[in-house]
């Protein structure tokens, strides 16, 4: 299939204030001369901010990784992820059409599409809301036929279940994701014939479709709003001795990439920041206060803090570093306690909240380690 760029283009791009942020820490993931490797994730995040990836954007990441403009855009027009013309301001629809689909009833959904918002795929709809295409197999083949719509997965569809969902995206609703016909996962229609002790301990939803529940953002644009960051890379207290931790990767320095010539300028350097020292309070202007901690494990032993997901031997050594032995004292962390951790966890910042030790550690206080066990086989915390 042909890929060319669209027709109308806009004047200009730029990454608003977050996602240039965002972008320069994904740069410095890569080794020295080569960050152009960071085509990709800085074409979706300029496709996500803007809607579609125009070619004033494609220039911009071009721009900042040092590339020949057409080296970027041959990886724009190669991936079917990237779309090179607008989209529906709601939802763009990718009807999975490879075999268990099509199979299934694809083309129905497909018929749909052709109903409701326009007889040819990448066309928007007459109210520009809406936009469809068929794409290859987007790996849900056990529950098909089905769609991604946004960011998630919508399974298990029939062609009234799909007119009943452009409906409801169109009135500003999100129809939760995943199966549609009353399906928790991939199970038979009719129910477990095995593993059902797991039933009563799962979530609302099935892990994917409660991520999509939670974050709560399926066909939400980044639309130059501020996003939260996800660079723990950056801005990391710089360790005690070289020797204990590996030196970042430094970023080009207007040297070749490769043998085509070209260069990738320098990035920004990172913040130097002072130690942390795990015996000192926090540091001015960091969040939170350091937990209380105990001098000794109570009884001379400590519990198994490994049995909480996400902590592994590196940061049980670090808890009883900051005299943290025992599941009731995670437990009781407050907010203030939380934020700390997350920010004083020397290589692991972040990790309290993003792993939720504190619901890990009060279900082990309250229910104990086997009810514990099983809930987490289902991350039910």
């Amino acid at each position: 299939m042909l890929r060319r760029l669209h027709k109308d283009q806009p004047a200009s791009f730029e990454f608003t204030p977050a996602n240039l942020e965002w972008a320069k820490a994904q740069i410095t993931k890569y080794p020295e001369g080569r960050q152009a490797s960071a085509i990709i994730p800085l074409l979706w995040r300029a496709q996500e901010q803007h809607g579609w990836l125009t070619r004033p954007a494609i220039e911009y990441v071009a721009n900042m990784l040092g590339m020949a403009y057409i080296r970027a855009l041959e990886v724009a027009t190669f991936y079917f992820m990237f779309q090179l013309q607008p989209v529906g301001s709601v939802a763009h629809i990718q009807i999975c059409g490879t075999t268990s689909c099509m199979i299934c009833g694809a083309e129905e959904l497909i018929a749909v599409c052709q109903e409701l918002i326009s007889k040819q795929p990448h066309t928007l709809s007459a109210d520009g809301k809406f936009s469809w295409e068929e794409v290859e197999c987007l790996g849900a083949c056990a529950n098909a036929p089905m769609a991604q719509i946004g960011k998630d997965y919508y399974e298990d569809l029939t062609a009234d279940k799909l007119r009943d969902m452009i409906a409801r995206f169109s009135k500003g609703e999100v129809p939760v994701p995943g199966p549609q016909n009353g399906r928790y996962a991939s199970e038979p229609l009719t129910g477990l014939t095995s593993l059902k002790e797991f039933e009563s301990g799962r979530r609302q939803y099935n892990a994917s479709a409660q991520r999509a529940v939670d974050i709560g953002d399926s066909i939400k644009r980044i639309d130059g709003t501020e996003v939260p960051l996800s660079t723990p890379w950056l801005h990391q207290p710089e360790a005690p001795q070289a020797a204990e931790r590996p030196t970042e990767p430094k970023p080009g320095a207007g040297r070749p990439a490769d043998a085509t010539g070209v260069t990738v300028q320098e990035a920004p350097a990172q913040s130097k920041a002072k130690p942390v020292s795990q015996d000192d309070p926090a540091p001015a202007g960091s969040m939170g206060a350091k937990p209380v901690g105990l001098a000794a494990p109570r009884g001379g032993k400590a519990d198994d803090l490994k049995e909480i997901e996400g902590i592994g031997p590196a940061l049980e050594k670090l808890c009883h570093e900051l005299g943290i032995f025992h599941f009731d004292q995670i437990a009781g962390w407050t907010d203030s306690d939380i934020a700390w951790m997350d920010q004083n966890l020397k290589g692991f910042r972040g990790r309290v909240s993003r792993d939720k030790w504190v619901a890990q550690a009060k279900i082990i206080v309250t229910e104990g380690l086997e009810a514990f066990r099983i809930r987490a086989k289902t991350n039910d915390y």
